[in-house]
């Protein structure tokens, strides 16, 4: 796994049963709202170096993207980027996660004013200069 993203609602905060509803549907991939955020994701792994200044452009071979839920309306982006270059990913990575997650969000504040983005990280790599690393908190 890469990079990791939750929509999350505040604890104190219980989400009603509609956002608890389409949460549902978008992690079995029946809403095009998760087809959206797939996208988006993709889109933005893409245009990463057209957005970061210090990142150039890298040969992706390719981009694989999850959005499940776990309980409470909490969904999660997370995107994998292949490449064939000798240089990290992860910028790449973090970047399909936050426009997967801005998708979902876009959709969220229909019914949810207070949802929030939370959690962008990098949950493992492998391979480049700096090694491999895995977050330890997966």
């Amino acid at each position: 796994m890469n990079p990791g993203l939750h929509l999350v609602n505040n604890d104190e905060y219980s989400p009603d049963a509609e956002i608890e509803r389409v949460a549902a549907e978008i992690a079995r991939d029946r809403k095009a709202e998760a087809m959206a955020a797939k996208l988006a994701a993709i889109g933005g792994v893409k245009r990463t170096p057209d957005l970061l200044p210090h990142c150039h452009p890298i040969r992706v071979t390719g981009v694989d993207v999850t959005v499940e839920t776990e309980t409470e309306g909490r969904i999660h982006v997370v995107v994998t980027v292949r490449a064939v270059d000798r240089t990290g990913v992860e910028m790449e990575a973090l970047t399909g996660v936050a426009a997967g997650a801005l998708s979902l969000y876009d959709t969220a504040k229909a019914f949810d004013r207070r949802a929030r983005i939370e959690g962008i990280r990098l949950l493992s790599k492998s391979g480049g200069k700096s090694g491999d690393f895995a977050s330890d908190a997966q």
